[in-house]
């Protein structure tokens, strides 16, 4: 079948090659760890053993931050992205990165209500700049719109207490009796699922009013069932299940796994999948050396 864009008039959308799914990995952990490391200081601030908390948020952010370093063709060239700390949030994503891992190192070795709290923020800022370096790159439609930065905020947090919900369940996380109990766990998750549904839905409509490339849309329209029911069908449920039947724990746990599991479907998809360019006209091709034709 012959294509619809004529390559000698109009360069169409393509969907962008210079992130792969290592990519993709670092925003996955790096954004599940630091929303983690900030729900899990806030439980601590209520009783929770934050320790196992810090050590899966670092081990995420770390696995995260490997995938991309594994990306780069001559990975020692990585230090470079320290350089522009002023204008690229690249450099203040990897400025960030020592600062969590020294605060969470901390915690774990020296436990501190005020190294804890440091881990928290320091968390959280590494999801807000992850944001923003999508948000950054102004040739992708599906990344320069203003909804794409908040998108991975707000995920970032939900897949953040999904995992908290999920370790409440195991038996490393130690929760002192009152402390954040099972039923705070799935209303805060169930919260946060709203949330990122209601940003879900204007960024969906938003793309669609700018005039977004058809391959966008088309690959976000293909996940949004799988996204809705994982995201917020099921931790929306399991709330009032976590309070109203037997083995609480472990509904609020099922509800934080599907939580989690869609954010990592969206930030995949939206990272290699839906990336593609604006693409561009040319109505008029100049050709050099032509003679104006007579009318």
């Amino acid at each position: 079948m012959k294509s619809p864009i004529d390559p000698t008039t109009r360069s169409g959308p393509r969907r962008q090659g210079y992130w792969d799914w290592r990519a993709a990995g670092n925003f996955i952990g790096g954004g599940s760890g630091g929303g983690l490391l900030f729900l899990g200081a806030l439980a601590a601030a209520f009783g929770a053993d934050f320790r196992p908390l810090a050590l899966l948020g670092l081990c995420l952010i770390g696995g995260g931050l490997l995938c991309v370093w594994l990306e780069i063709g001559k990975p020692w060239r990585a230090l470079n992205v320290f350089r522009h700390f002023a204008t690229s949030w690249m450099t203040r994503e990897a400025s960030v990165a020592p600062l969590v891992m020294v605060a969470g190192a901390v915690c774990l070795f020296a436990p501190h209500p005020l190294a804890t709290a440091a881990a928290g923020l320091l968390g959280l800022a590494f999801v807000y700049s992850q944001g923003r370096i999508l948000a950054a790159d102004k040739g992708i439609p599906a990344w320069r719109h203003p909804l794409c930065m908040p998108l991975l905020v707000v995920t970032g947090l939900a897949e953040g207490m999904g995992l908290l919900a999920l370790a409440a369940a195991s038996p490393f996380v130690a929760f002192e009796a009152g402390a954040w109990p099972v039923p705070v766990l799935a209303a805060t998750l169930a919260t946060l699922a709203i949330l990122r549904a209601a940003v879900w839905r204007r960024y969906r409509a938003g793309l669609e009013a700018a005039g977004a490339p058809a391959g966008t849309r088309r690959e976000l329209a293909a996940i949004e069932r799988r996204f809705l029911a994982l995201g917020f069908w099921i931790p929306l449920a399991s709330a009032p299940a976590a309070l109203l039947l037997p083995a609480g724990t472990l509904w609020a746990a099922a509800g934080g796994a599907c939580a989690t599991a869609a954010g990592w479907l969206l930030k995949y998809t939206l990272v290699r999948r839906a990336a593609f360019t604006q693409g561009f006209s040319l109505p008029h091709l100049p050709v050099r050396g032509q003679p104006r034709t007579a009318h």
